[in-house]
């Protein structure tokens, strides 16, 4: 079984090659954070996909996040948005002890969405890198642990971190599918520029059987079941006023893993996914019976129909 973690949840537990640095603009990315003289002392060698051998002096310590590319990856520039798989070894800078790797086994990867989020320190950093690539990073106190002391995992409010990342796999940062004709009596969905999701319920009774809409048709991989997909989800609840969402992706600028068909993820929306190719958005309406998760972990309501929009952005090989 594929064993997927985000980078988040590891953090939780905490609240050489010559140096090829791009610089501003390279490969046709602006990248947010530059080289330095902290990333640049940092030595990770060995293959890539594997635990690098780390070297750094110390304490090494930076006000300012920074990053140095190690190996060179190929492709695309990775943009605001998109989600990335990838191996971190994560030390501290100011001992140089391990805090934190990754098991860099090949059914298992973190998960990370490039852009803003609650770790800026590698989220920001990863812009403009490519997949095959290994990034140095070393961050702030401030963006990596928010510049507060964690006795208990031997951290003080002022060490720096250093992250090794090793760049898997990149996905899609919203769906793009083409744009289809939508289902009547079916709620209304609108999105912004970065793909968020609004969704309006029509004043209409719920239906009281699953109903799958296809918003935007992607042309990538089927979908199986069994398959472990990359996806940007918004749930709301049909009939109350308060139209909040109960869970929601987006809101947290990260994007998720599921697997089609296990019992962490509800009947409906398995039912709905299979079949569909990435790149698709779909509309989901789920009465209580489909919307209900078989482990119990699920958010939606047990006494009111779920509506979902779901971004299928990649399948986790």
């Amino acid at each position: 079984m594929r064993k997927t973690t985000a980078l988040i949840a590891a953090l939780a537990l905490l609240a050489s090659l010559t140096a090829c640095a791009s610089g501003p603009g390279s490969n046709g990315c602006d990248p947010l954070v530059s080289s330095g003289n902290a990333s640049s002392a940092v030595t990770a060698t060995g293959k890539f996909g594997t635990a690098p051998k780390v070297k750094f002096p110390t304490p090494l310590y930076t006000k300012s996040n920074e990053k140095t590319q190690v190996i060179a990856g190929k492709g695309a520039p990775i943009q605001d948005g998109q989600p990335v798989a990838l191996d971190v070894t994560i030390l501290n800078g100011t001992n140089g002890k391990v805090l934190q790797s990754s098991s860099y086994a090949a059914d298992g990867f973190s998960l990370v969405t490039v852009g803003k989020s609650s770790i800026p320190s590698v989220t920001e950093a990863l812009r403009c890198a490519t997949v095959g690539s290994r990034v140095v990073i070393v961050g702030s106190p401030k963006d990596s642990h928010s510049g507060q002391a964690d006795d208990a995992n031997g951290i003080g409010k002022n060490d720096s971190f250093v992250y090794v990342v090793d760049v898997r796999n990149s996905f899609l940062a919203k769906a793009d599918g083409a744009n289809q004709i939508p289902q009547n009596d079916m709620p209304l969905v609108v999105t912004t520029a970065d793909g968020t999701p609004g969704i309006s319920i029509p004043s209409s009774t719920a239906p009281k059987s699953l109903k799958i809409d296809v918003l935007k048709q992607g042309s990538g991989t089927k979908v199986k079941t069994g398959n472990y997909l990359i996806v940007q989800y918004t749930g709301v609840p049909w009939s109350l006023t308060d139209k909040k969402p109960f869970d929601s992706t987006w809101s947290e600028h990260q994007a998720s893993v599921i697997q089609v068909g296990a019992a962490s993820v509800s009947t409906g929306l398995s039912k709905a996914l299979v079949g569909q190719r990435v790149g698709s958005q779909v509309l989901v309406v789920a009465p209580p019976k489909d919307a209900a998760v078989a482990d119990g972990s699920g958010k939606a309501p047990t006494d009111n129909t779920s509506v979902y929009v779901v971004d299928i952005l990649g399948i986790a090989q």
